[in-house]
């Protein structure tokens, strides 16, 4: 077993191979404040809970960051997990550290009406961060990669839940930074708990077929290294790999076919010094092996939008069999492996020649998903984030990069929203296409637009497929058609109540209203009509908000009710109980009949019960002889009657007593509630006993300077099981703390 500190000793070994200037200090005190914060919390495999953080810096370090990556990566879980808090951090490390490390907590502590909702905000603001620092989703993609790999210790449930969260949200995130060998991991992971058949097969079949795959890539890397050397490329590095079992598993699915039917189940990677030495190699891989048509493609030249940069060719060889070839430059193999890392100076802000256009889509992602519910930033952020994109190119040739199946309206609003909302036709490649034509790579798009043109019509929402665009559209319907969205929103948000069984006299009642617009996040009815109208809010979905919200103000009306007169129960039933004990109180008190109680040695002598302890029949008793009072009776557990409260003078009046057979119907005792104040405490409490059918004798409360409330409880029970059972149901209510027998 490796233990925490050899873990911590790796990682600085891991640090210093590439960063002798890292401050080993501080990454040593955020260490030792992370493992002392963390204690004795665990993981569900039995290690430590401060293995995580540790091994989620050891990824950070992997991917060469700074000393402020490493230490926020060390404590990106102690606000989370412990009574750490920003401050905290941010006075010990730095308010830079605390920033990050705020961005990477989890939203755990904010209860949202769906998961929708959660997810949305959750990745609002990972984006948002994301846009002032990128080191924050490096830092939450290295903790998710850590928690896929340890995920065998989770229910299948949550395996499920969280790989299929990994692949649609974090390895395309991945993907996008350019982050290849961890979005592949995370996707290799997820796919082991999504569809574990599919994955044992294709695992299996690698490893049955290593031997010849080995040997294939072996001698394919030898040929390519010796006609490389042959043409005098100076520095040319080759290898091999086989796909890694995602990719495949993407491929059989999409392509509908087996694992011998992949044209590039084999890949190939030819690194070199420069972009001319690459077209060269192109050049020779050709000459050696028989290029498949349409099956070339120029990253160099087109880069995608993660900065990822090489030549892809599938060629054929002597067997038959067909494999990839990927060149690119050692600078290029850099990004294209650690992606936005290997762009980011981190103490100077962006490199001068990535430029901050490189990032911008992350702040145009957020700007463009204002208006939206959880639902539609879900779908757009999966469109603009993880779709496959297409490329086309306006007139002047500029590169225009659009998600898959892209039309000329979203064209049109990636040019400029004054390019969409003029817009009255389109041409791709000189010819005239409807707006709702599909645009593949390389097309060249041309808009044409009118001083004259009425704007966008509101079937664009559905033809669009950008969010950019659709957010646009939006906006233009908002500003300029507002009197027209309400009557339209309003018309059909009263036609979705009908269809649900609800009147607008439900909803517009005086007392109903706020809740309802609360529940709606607009405030006024004008306002959700308006958003309704322009689609910034669909009408089904403001009508089943609304029916919600009725639903849940009409339970509460109806507990809040029964409250009422079960308290009005247990006040009368206490007043009854109170005035039937009063009547008791001077009647002669027998040993036997009247209280149940047997006083050994004596017979006829008074006996009662203890104010101090409140003894109940089920517990164990002790008796006092009293002067003038007959027998006193405690519980046995009661202060007063513990033999160090015994004065050697009383040694002789302790007695022994127990219940008889004829105990009475009902005992009087006390209790004691400590809750943490709220409105209905009260009501809440008295609702309880009630349910239990218990009498009420008296009841006292007071609250406390620091927010605490305390019930005094006198109540008859039959027995001691009684009490047991009003006191679990008075300890289930909401803030109530404690619940106590007194005694002494």
């Amino acid at each position: 077993m490796v233990t925490v500190e050899e873990r911590y000793e790796h990682l600085e070994k891991t640090i210093r191979g590439y960063n002798i200037s890292a401050d080993l200090n501080q990454i040593r005190a955020a260490y030792e404040y992370a493992r002392e914060h963390h204690g004795e919390q665990m993981r569900r495999d039995g290690t430590p809970f401060v293995t995580h953080p540790i091994n989620v810096a050891q990824i950070v370090a992997e991917m060469r960051l700074d000393s402020e990556s490493i230490i926020a990566a060390l404590l990106h879980d102690c606000v989370e997990d412990t009574d750490c808090t920003y401050e905290d951090i941010a006075k010990r490390f730095g308010v830079t550290v605390a920033d990050i490390v705020d961005g990477v907590t989890k939203l755990t502590r904010v209860k949202y009406s769906t998961m929708e909702e959660e997810q949305m905000e959750n990745l609002r603001k990972m984006l948002f961060a994301m846009s002032r620092d990128i080191r924050v989703i490096l830092i939450k993609i290295a903790d998710r990669l850590h928690n896929m790999r340890t995920m065998e210790y989770q229910t299948p449930a949550k395996q499920k839940k969280k790989s299929f969260e990994t692949m649609e949200i974090y390895a395309p995130i991945a993907h996008r930074l350019g982050l290849a060998k961890i979005k592949w991991e995370l996707e290799d992971l997820s796919l082991q708990y999504l569809d574990p058949v599919a994955y044992s097969e294709i695992t299996k079949k690698l490893a049955a077929d290593s031997v010849q795959h080995d040997q294939f890539m072996s001698r394919i890397q030898e040929e390519i290294s010796a006609r490389l050397a042959e043409e005098n490329i100076p520095h040319a590095t080759v290898y091999g790999r086989v796909k890694h079992p995602y990719s495949i598993y993407r491929k059989m699915y999409l392509q509908e076919k087996t694992m011998e039917e992949l044209y590039d189940l084999f890949a190939f990677r030819a690194l070199v010094d420069t972009v001319p030495d690459c077209y060269n190699v192109l050049g020779v891989i050709h000459d050696i092996y028989k290029p498949i048509l349409g099956r070339f493609k120029d990253y160099i030249a087109t880069p995608k939008p993660n900065m990822y940069q090489s030549l892809h060719t599938t060629v054929i060889g002597e067997e038959g069999i067909p494999f990839e070839v990927q060149i690119r430059t050692y600078d290029m193999h850099a990004i294209n492996e650690y992606g936005v890392a290997a762009h980011w100076k981190y103490k100077q802000g962006i490199k001068k020649e990535g430029g901050e256009g490189a990032y911008e889509w992350i702040r145009r992602l957020l700007e463009n998903q204002e208006d939206t519910d959880a639902e539609e930033f879900i779908h757009s952020l999966k469109v603009d984030l993880f779709s496959d994109e297409v490329f086309v190119f306006t007139p002047r040739g500029d590169v225009v990069n659009l998600p898959a199946g892209a039309t000329p309206i979203d064209f049109a609003y990636s040019i400029h929203s004054a390019i969409g909302n003029t817009m009255v036709g389109a041409k791709v490649n000189g010819r005239m296409v409807g707006f709702d034509y599909q645009l593949h790579n390389g097309d060249v798009v041309e808009i044409n637009t009118a001083k004259s043109a009425h704007g966008p019509s509101r079937d664009w929402m559905k033809i669009a497929k950008s969010s950019e665009a659709r957010s646009k559209i939006r906006q233009w319907f908002k500003r300029e058609r507002r009197e027209e969205n309400i009557a339209q929103g309003r018309a059909s948000f009263e036609s979705e109540l009908k269809h649900i069984g609800l009147t607008m006299a439900q909803i517009t009642a005086s007392d109903v209203l706020p809740s309802i617009l609360k529940r709606v996040s607009f405030p006024s009815l004008d306002e959700m009509y308006a958003a309704i109208g322009y689609g910034g809010l669909t009408a089904q979905k403001a009508a089943n908000r609304v029916r919600d919200e009725l639903l849940h103000i009409n339970r509460a009306a109806a507990m809040v009710k029964a409250a009422e007169e079960a308290a009005a129960r247990a006040a009368q039933e206490a007043k009854e109980a109170k005035a039937a004990q009063e009547a008791k109180s001077n009647l002669p008190r027998k040993v036997k009949s009247e209280k149940g109680i047997v006083v050994e040695g004596l017979s006829n002598c008074l006996v009662k019960f203890s104010k101090c302890c409140t003894p109940v029949p089920g517990d164990e008793i002790v008796g006092f002889i009293t002067r003038g009072y007959g027998v006193s009776v405690h519980r046995k557990d009661c202060p007063n009657a513990q033999p160090d409260h015994h004065v050697e003078a009383n040694q002789g009046r302790w007695i022994k007593v127990s219940w008889s057979d004829d105990i009475r119907d009902s005992y009087s005792t006390s209790l004691e509630v400590v809750c943490k104040d709220r409105s209905g405490l009260l009501v809440d409490i008295s609702t309880a006993m009630s349910t239990c059918k218990i009498n009420v004798n008296g009841m006292n409360v007071h609250t406390t300077a620091d927010g605490f409330a305390i019930f005094h409880l006198t109540i008859s029970v039959a027995d001691s099981k009684q009490l047991e059972q009003v006191m679990r149901k008075i300890h289930q209510i909401s803030n109530v703390m404690k619940v106590n027998r007194p005694a002494g």
